[in-house]
């Protein structure tokens, strides 16, 4: 499998796994089903952009330094770029659909944040172990090589 493939394949089934969590656990707490799969689509569709007008920002800025450099410190800006930028664009979103205040929705997220935050731990591991990185990175270069 190639890394392009791989990575697509990981983009959809988190995606596909997020909404179902998250439609489940809004619905749990006494949302409507309707709201929360609409809160959990909306909430995945922003997430994808996001992410990748963030990425794009970040790595353009990342290029330009005199260190390219992956560290902790440059690794940490990153995720709270991310997640502080999703927070932003999602409050909004999220008490317009679930009829709350801005102020429960800044909750509703926060308490959203911190599952993701286990959830994609677990999930990348476990995706990690039915499809690990080098095998796809080895394949890829194996192809290209031939």
């Amino acid at each position: 499998m190639s890394a392009t493939t791989r990575r697509i394949i990981y983009v959809i089934t988190y995606e596909l796994v997020a909404i179902l969590a998250v439609t489940l656990g809004l619905s749990l707490l006494g949302f409507g089903g309707g709201q929360s799969g609409a809160v959990a689509i909306a909430s995945s569709t922003v997430a994808v952009i996001w992410n990748f007008i963030w990425t794009s920002m970040f790595e353009a800025w990342e290029r330009r330094q005199e260190s390219q450099t992956r560290t902790v410190k440059r690794r940490i800006v990153h995720s709270i770029g991310f997640e502080g930028g999703l927070m932003f664009f999602l409050i909004p979103v999220v008490a317009w659909i679930l009829k709350v205040s801005l102020f429960e929705a800044f909750i509703l997220e926060a308490g959203i944040l911190v599952f993701f935050l286990i959830y994609t731990f677990v999930f990348m591991w476990i995706f990690d172990k039915i499809w690990p990185p080098h095998a796809a990175s080895a394949k890829s270069k194996a192809a290209v090589s031939s």
